[in-house]
């Protein structure tokens, strides 16, 4: 019988000889990741500055604030928005000009400010009431050629270093708050009143004394006498920067502003430098909270104009008349504006992809207040 305890006794030592140098390589190769690991560090993150035109207290900033909320949580942390109200850095009329020098890296605003640079520039935001609202404004945008007139016009006739995201979806502003109801066009004839944007020269038209200000001077403004009527958005707005304290009278449904989207601005050379992903979802973030605060807005608005109705206010439509004189009005402005030739490229355009869209929805859907009225009109 051959003896073989010698030969399992290797056997056994081996086995644990190569346990032993399995382990030990494993620890060796742990501890090469334990001290390769400080070697990496987690990239500081990217602050940008971040400037709204409006007040702290009103919902447009609350919007603005949005957009900055979703930026931050899309980057998971690698982007810091930084979210100011208007006049932190810079006036609300000058945040343009701010984010094209760099002061600012960006802002929250509507085009329909930068109306002294150019009046072109105000159709992306005051746009002609050619029947279509301001998500159809937004498809002319995205579809029709809009965005790439805006790109033109910022980049290169104005030579503005701005990259610009439209966005947000408007309803029709009101006509305003006055003293007494305006029953005519003639009410306004000499009327000190505060509008923005194209709306301007349309209540020129009606002979109007127009003033443009910021949202947050307008009500002391009217308290001290310096406006007889102004408007400035809608009813969350008005209600809280305290339009009821200071005129009874709410005239709702326009034509000098049926439609308005906001803009979202870059530093142009900043957005470039920027990682692509980055770029995107600065992109990105702009579609999402367009939508988002489009549905807030159905929310709030309808709730904060029956806050206002229950202030004592006297809340009334525009007369059909002034809905008649604002549409000659408009045939004025743009007939005049059009001898500039970058005003009428973006304006035919408009006019054109309204007339298919609106043409399209007027043909296609059934009149919504006709179903309203069957289920909910009870006078």
């Amino acid at each position: 019988m051959t003896d073989t305890s010698g030969k399992n006794a290797d056997a056994r030592h081996e086995v644990r000889t190569s346990r032993r140098r399995f382990i030990a390589t494993a620890a060796a190769a742990a501890a090469g990741v334990t001290v390769a690991a400080p070697a990496v560090h987690a990239q500081a993150p990217i602050k940008l500055k971040f400037q709204s035109t409006w007040p702290n207290k009103d919902i447009f900033h609350e919007f603005a604030g949005d957009y900055v909320k979703r930026v931050n949580a899309m980057t998971g942390g690698r982007v810091e928005l930084e979210i100011l109200p208007a006049g932190s850095v810079v006036p609300a009329f000058q945040m343009l000009d701010a984010v094209s020098s760099g002061i600012l890296d960006g802002g929250h605003g509507v085009a329909a400010y930068w109306y002294g640079k150019s009046k072109a520039f105000s159709l992306f935001g005051t746009a002609p009431a050619f029947g279509w609202d301001a998500d159809e404004l937004l498809g002319w945008v995205r579809y029709g050629g809009g965005q790439q007139l805006y790109d033109d016009l910022v980049q290169n006739t104005l030579k503005l270093n701005v990259v610009g995201m439209l966005t947000g979806p408007m309803p029709s502003q009101p006509l305003g708050w006055f003293k007494k109801e305006i029953t005519s066009a003639d009410d306004m004839k000499g009327m000190k009143y505060r509008t923005v944007g194209l709306g301007a020269d349309l209540f020129k038209e009606f002979g109007a004394a127009v003033t443009i200000v910021p949202g947050g001077e307008i009500v002391p403004a009217i308290d001290r006498g310096l406006l007889d009527g102004a408007e400035f958005n809608n009813p969350s707005s008005d209600l809280i920067l305290g339009f009821p304290d200071v005129a009874k009278v709410y005239m709702l449904g326009s034509y000098h502003q049926a439609l308005e989207c906001f803009e979202i601005l870059f530093n142009k050379t900043k957005f470039d430098s920027l990682p692509s992903d980055v770029q995107e979802i600065l992109k990105g973030a702009s579609d999402a909270t367009s939508s988002t605060m489009m549905w807030k807005a159905q929310d709030r608005y309808s709730k904060d104009l029956a806050a206002i109705k229950a202030r004592g206010v006297k809340v009334l439509p525009t007369p059909k008349a002034v809905l008649e004189a604002q549409l000659k009005a408009w045939d004025v402005v743009i007939a005049n504006l059009s001898t500039d030739p970058v005003f009428k490229k973006v304006v035919d355009s408009q006019k054109e992809w309204a007339k298919r869209i609106v043409g399209f929805r007027l043909e296609y859907e059934p009149d919504s207040k006709f179903a309203y009225d069957h289920f909910f009109k009870t006078a």
